[in-house]
């Protein structure tokens, strides 16, 4: 009678397939479908609903038409569209550019260790939770012309003849918007500056000062560097921010004067919910643009993940 040849040990101690691999699989997937589920309803369907309703004419009612590209083409010929679309990119540069180096000095001056920098850091960081409708009431009294502080504070100082119907002046309402944006957003930004100002080597620092380096010298060659992927960071989410801007400026403005305040955000939710009463709602229009929103922000994110990209090779 044969005898069977005992069985040979499986190489690398791998554990023998069967239940327990298939349960481990499944319970990956148990973990992993929430997060799924979630995402395909809140950002997969609602992002490919809006694609397909941007190739549509639809008021809101009844069944969308299939249009094409014909809302697209309707935008390279609306004048409206691209003065706010110039607004939209004015109105990102100035915020850029000041919510990312006011913050950073901010950040500089109040890491030296002072003893009220936690008062400072407090009170700077306080409009950052405050809400957008919030703010853009606050300032409205701010910037009134008649009985706002910023005018009675001009008048109160010798200075009245630069009093000016700041909200109302086609000339002055822009500025006065970024500088409601720098004001709200200056304390988060600070702080992520913070975060990355504390995790530079202090040895760094006492190097440079060793070397005769001035402060302003080590700023320049030290702080500035050591903090690239932060500022990295700061300039992507303030330009994703000014590219889909809208609460504060609907809330102060609703666009106007004459169109002078329009960005993206505000021309599109006039068209898809009437900008005036008895106003047709143009929501296939309306989702056009906010495609052209989502165009931009990609842009910017796939440009500075790029520049990134090639920071990090060449250091």
């Amino acid at each position: 009678m044969a005898v069977a040849a005992p069985r040979a040990p499986r190489r690398g101690g791998a554990p023998p397939r069967g239940g327990r691999g298939r349960s481990a699989a499944l319970a990956g997937y148990l973990f992993v479908l929430p997060t799924v589920a979630l995402f395909s309803v809140f950002v997969a369907y609602p992002f490919l609903r809006s694609m397909y309703l941007s190739l549509t004419r639809w008021s809101g009612f009844g069944t969308p038409d299939f249009v094409g590209l014909e809302n697209f083409d309707n935008l390279v010929s609306d004048p409206v569209f691209w003065d706010a679309l110039t607004t939209t990119l004015v109105f990102t540069l100035a915020c850029t550019v000041l919510q990312t180096a006011v913050p950073l000095l901010l950040a500089v001056l109040l890491n030296r260790g002072w003893r009220l920098g936690v008062v400072f850091r407090t009170v700077i960081f306080v409009p950052a939770v405050v809400s957008f409708v919030v703010t853009g009431s606050l300032w409205q009294m701010v910037y009134d012309p008649n009985f706002g502080q910023l005018n009675q504070f001009l008048e109160g100082i010798g200075l009245g003849s630069l009093a000016q119907p700041w909200l109302a002046d086609t000339t002055t309402v822009l500025p006065a918007l970024v500088v409601v944006s720098l004001w709200q957003a200056a304390g988060l930004y600070m702080l992520i500056y913070l975060a990355g100002l504390q995790g530079i080597d202090p040895v760094l620092y006492e190097a440079a000062r060793i070397d005769g380096a001035t402060a302003y010298q080590r700023f320049r060659h030290v702080t500035v560097p050591m903090l690239r992927r932060v500022t990295a960071v700061v300039v992507l989410l303030n330009v994703v921010n000014g590219f889909k801007t809208f609460d504060v400026i609907y809330v102060m403005t609703g666009g106007g004067p004459n169109r002078a305040s329009e960005v993206l955000g505000t021309y599109l939710y006039g068209l898809a919910f009437g900008s005036s009463a008895g106003a047709v709602p143009s929501f296939g229009y309306a989702t056009a643009i906010s495609m052209v929103v989502f165009v931009l922000c990609l842009l910017a994110t796939l440009v500075q993940v790029r520049v990134n990209r090639k920071a990090r090779d060449v250091h």
